[in-house]
């Protein structure tokens, strides 16, 4: 499977799409970047004079890129219509804030996947190499029969 092939099998669209590119992925992780373009509604009002980059938004670059590219991956071929991927949990520490134009890169290391959960701890960097953010994000693939309660 390609990056790029990942990248079209998320299930996401723009404004939410918070993936540019996929740098590199294998079995135990993934690593990828993100622009954040100044026109972002978000950046309107959060802060009206000072626009800064949400945590939950930056909760969900890593959760796009860390977990949901690398589960992509994982799943290659058996992902279809009938699976998604639900977020089950995360614990973030914010570090550095980011601003509006700033490209941030996410890596993702896999600490395990297994009965259909996946977990990584992901950081967050920006272009100064700099910790912008870091934790672990978990999630868990969901079929027909595993949704239903």
């Amino acid at each position: 499977m390609t990056k790029e092939e990942i990248i079209s099998k998320l299930p996401y669209s723009k404004p939410f799409l918070f993936v540019d590119e996929i740098i590199n992925v294998n079995e135990n992780g993934v690593e990828g970047t993100y622009t954040f373009d100044e026109t972002l509604d978000f950046y309107k009002g959060h802060f009206k004079e000072h626009p800064v980059t949400p945590g939950v938004i930056l909760t969900e670059v890593m959760a796009q890129i860390g977990l949901v590219c690398l589960g992509v991956f994982l799943l290659n071929n058996t992902l279809n219509k009938n699976i998604s991927i639900a977020l089950t949990s995360t614990e973030i520490e914010f570090l550095k804030p980011v601003f509006p134009n700033e490209k941030v890169i996410v890596i993702s290391e896999k600490i395990y996947f297994r009965f259909g959960k996946l977990k990584c701890k992901v950081k967050m960097i920006n272009e100064r190499e700099e910790m912008v953010c870091m934790g672990t994000i978990a999630g868990m693939i969901l079929t027909p029969t595993l949704s239903k309660g």
